[in-house]
C-alpha cells in the first residue's frame, strides 16, 4: 500500500477558504449584532472579571482590537477583582458591583458575559432587556429552563446573542469540516469521539466552583459543550436523543482525607494533587488577594464532600440525520488530548490532538493546558497536525495542517476578529454561532445529565421549544 500525503500550507488554507466563500457564504448571526459606522468604536461592557474575562476578553481584546473596541464599564460582585481587572486589562472605565447601574449609566452596545455559568442567563436576559447585544462565554447556560428563558428574551427584545465557540475557528477543526462538507468519505453514519483531561487540568475543575452542579451544570455542560458543538457543526445536524451513563468515583468524597484548601492543608505531603496557587502571581493578584470579599478559594480541596459533578462520563447520541455517536469524557487521564473517527459510506477519517506517543515534541502535562490557552503564537512554524483519510477500497491519505497556537488551536484570535473587526465577512464554514447553536450544544449535555438521573433516554424536543433539525441551517 502506498502512502499519499497532502501538506496544507497556511497560504493554501486561506486560499481554499476564500474560494469556498465565493459560493457558500452562510447567514452570519453577527452581521446584525454590530452594525458599526466607519471609524466608530464598539461600546463594550463586561460582567464577570475572572481569569477568562480579564484575559481572553479583557487584556487580549485591548491589546489586539483597541482600534475597534472601547470598554465603557466592568462589573463583578467582588470589588477587589474589579480593581485588579481594571489595571490588568489596561482600561480607564468605571467599575460597578451593581450590574444594572452599570448598564443604565454606560449604555453599552455590547455586553460580554463571563460570569459563573449558572448566572449567564441572568445577565444575558437583563443585558438584552437593557438594550445590549450579547457575547456569551460558553456554555450559554446550565439547564433547559434557563435556556428557554434566553430564547424567549432574544425573541422578545430583538437583540442577539453570540456564543463564543472558539474551537470551531481553528484551522485543524476547520479542515475536518471542509472534508465533511466535500463528502470526502461519503455520508457519515457514525462517530467515535473521546476527550481526555489529564490529572492536572481535569482536577482543576473539581478544585474550583465548577465542582458543584448548581454552578456549572456539571462537566456535561461546562466542558462538553465545546465537544457537542463541534459534533453538531461537523455533522451539520442537531441532536435528537441522548442516553448516558456517569459517576463520581475518583474526586470528591472518594478520598480518605480532605481539607478546605491546599494552602495550609495538613495533608500536603501525601496528596498527589497538591496545588500551590502562590506560584502564580496572576492568580494571587486576581483570586487570593480578594478572597476576603466573597470567600472564593481558587485552590479549594478537590476532595470536598460537597462536590457532586460526574468525573467519568459516556453517552450515546443520535442526531436528527441518523448519525450515531459514541462519546466519552475522562477527567483523570495521564495525558490531555482527544480522538475522533468519522465512519462514512465510502471511508473513514481519523483525527486527534495531544496523544503523547504520536507527538514528536513532548510537553510537561502539568503545563499543557496553560500552553494551550496561551494567546501567544508559537514561533516554530514547522509543526503540523495530521488528519488521516482512508477509502474503503483504496489507500490512505495523510493531510498535514500547520499547527496553530494562540488559544484553542488558533481559534481565539479568529473568533474575536470576526466579532470585533469583520462581523459581515463571508462565513463559508458556518463558524459563527448564535442561540440555536448555543442551545443545541448545552441541551446535549443537559439531556445526558437528565438521562443519568432518570436512567432513561432523553429526547431533545422535550427540553425546550426547539425541535432538532436534520440540517442545522441558520445559526
Amino acid at each position: 500500500m502506498t502512502e499519499n500525503k497532502s501538506i496544507i500550507t497556511r497560504r493554501n488554507f486561506i486560499a481554499k477558504t476564500g474560494t469556498l466563500a465565493a459560493g457558500a457564504a452562510l447567514v452570519n448571526p453577527l452581521s446584525s449584532l454590530f452594525a458599526q459606522s466607519k471609524g466608530k468604536k464598539m461600546r463594550v461592557a463586561m460582567v464577570g472579571t475572572g481569569v477568562r474575562g480579564t484575559g481572553m476578553w479583557g487584556k487580549r481584546v485591548m491589546h489586539d482590537f483597541s482600534d475597534h473596541v472601547e470598554f465603557v464599564g466592568l462589573s463583578d460582585i467582588n470589588i477587589g477583582r474589579l480593581e485588579y481587572a481594571k489595571k490588568y486589562i489596561g482600561v480607564d472605565c468605571p467599575i460597578f458591583t451593581d450590574f444594572e447601574k452599570m448598564m443604565n449609566k454606560t449604555k453599552p452596545e455590547v455586553l460580554i458575559v463571563t460570569t459563573m455559568d449558572s448566572t449567564h442567563d441572568e445577565f444575558i436576559i437583563k443585558g438584552m432587556e437593557m438594550g445590549a447585544d450579547i457575547i456569551s462565554e460558553k456554555p450559554m447556560t446550565t439547564d433547559e429552563h434557563k435556556c428557554q428563558a434566553i430564547l424567549d428574551a432574544e425573541r422578545r427584545t430583538g437583540k442577539k446573542v453570540t456564543v463564543t465557540f472558539n474551537y470551531r475557528y481553528g484551522p485543524y477543526m476547520t479542515k475536518i469540516k471542509e472534508l465533511l462538507m466535500q463528502k470526502r468519505i461519503g455520508d457519515i453514519v457514525s462517530v467515535d469521539f473521546h476527550w481526555y483531561l489529564n490529572v492536572h487540568h481535569g482536577a482543576s475543575y473539581f478544585r474550583r466552583w465548577h465542582g458543584l452542579t448548581k454552578n456549572s451544570g456539571s462537566l456535561w455542560v461546562h466542558k462538553a459543550t465545546h465537544h457537542f458543538d463541534l459534533l453538531n457543526w461537523w455533522l451539520d445536524s442537531e441532536p435528537e436523543m441522548v442516553y448516558a451513563l456517569g459517576d463520581l468515583e475518583y474526586y470528591g468524597k472518594n478520598n480518605a482525607f480532605r481539607g478546605t484548601k491546599c494552602r495550609g492543608c495538613e495533608h500536603t505531603a501525601k496528596c498527589e494533587f497538591y496545588y500551590d496557587v502562590t506560584k502564580s502571581q496572576r492568580y494571587m493578584d486576581l483570586y487570593v488577594n480578594n478572597e476576603k470579599y466573597d470567600g472564593y478559594f481558587r485552590d479549594g480541596c478537590l476532595w470536598r464532600e460537597e462536590i457532586d459533578i460526574y468525573d467519568k462520563m459516556t453517552a450515546q447520541i443520535r442526531h436528527a440525520n441518523n448519525v450515531l455517536t459514541s462519546y466519552s469524557l475522562t477527567t483523570y487521564s495521564p495525558y490531555e488530548g482527544w480522538r475522533i473517527a468519522f465512519n462514512g459510506t465510502e471511508g473513514r477519517i481519523d483525527a486527534w490532538e495531544g496523544i503523547p506517543w504520536k507527538e514528536k515534541d513532548q510537553i510537561d502535562q502539568s503545563q499543557l493546558h496553560t500552553a494551550e490557552m496561551s494567546q501567544e503564537k508559537d514561533k516554530d512554524t514547522s509543526k503540523y497536525d495530521p488528519i488521516m483519510v482512508m477509502d474503503n477500497f483504496g489507500d490512505y491519505e495523510e493531510i498535514r495542517i500547520p499547527r496553530s497556537t494562540g488559544g484553542h488551536g488558533g481559534g481565539d484570535t479568529r473568533l474575536k476578529h470576526r466579532i470585533f473587526v469583520e462581523p459581515n465577512m463571508p462565513d463559508p464554514y458556518g463558524h459563527a454561532a448564535g442561540t440555536r447553536d448555543g442551545s443545541m450544544s448545552i441541551l446535549t449535555g443537559i439531556a445526558a445529565r437528565n438521562s443519568i438521573e432518570s436512567k432513561k433516554p432523553i429526547f431533545i424536543k422535550d427540553l425546550t421549544d426547539l425541535k432538532p433539525r436534520v440540517k442545522r441551517g441558520k445559526a
